[in-house]
């Protein structure tokens, strides 16, 4: 099982941009490093707003500057820091994969341009206190969907 880690400075992100969304489903990419087996730590991400209420379409174009911009401040270093997947909100439904999430993330990890060995499906909302609710899905490119673990270091 995989385990996702939320540093304070992406967790203070996804709650700025739930809270400016409102209503609107957004999101974006993931990019993070390889901190030790099966555990990655979140280190940037893209924020995406074109989003309507129950739907969301990132565009590879909105984020490729942003992850040529973070292959080079890691030296390339593909190993250890990479792609690790998308995010979206689910501001008005329960923060778990509908069908048309599966298909685009299994499209995503068996495209063999991209050469991912997985892909990470983060998904959030706001909780009934303003806090951070969210589940992780990691796709696999057999075709599996396996349910990850989310930390937040606060």
């Amino acid at each position: 099982m995989l385990t996702l880690i939320l540093p304070p400075e992406q967790h203070e992100l996804l709650l700025a941009a739930l809270r400016k969304a409102g209503r609107r489903e957004i999101g974006g990419i993931l990019m993070g490093e390889h901190a030790g087996p099966n555990l990655f730590v979140v280190r940037e991400m893209t924020v995406h707003r074109r989003g309507a209420f129950a739907s969301f379409v990132r565009r590879i174009e909105d984020a490729i500057g942003r992850l040529r911009a973070f292959f080079q401040q890691t030296g390339h270093d593909y190993t250890r820091f990479n792609y690790l997947g998308e995010w979206h909100s689910h501001p008005s439904f329960a923060p778990y994969p509908s069908r048309t999430d599966d298909l685009s993330m299994l499209q995503i990890v068996q495209d063999e341009t991209v050469g991912a060995n997985f892909a990470v499906l983060l998904i959030v909302k706001l909780g009934a206190e303003g806090e951070l609710v969210c589940t992780a899905h990691t796709y696999l490119p057999d075709g599996l969907r396996a349910p990850s673990i989310v930390s937040t270091e606060r």
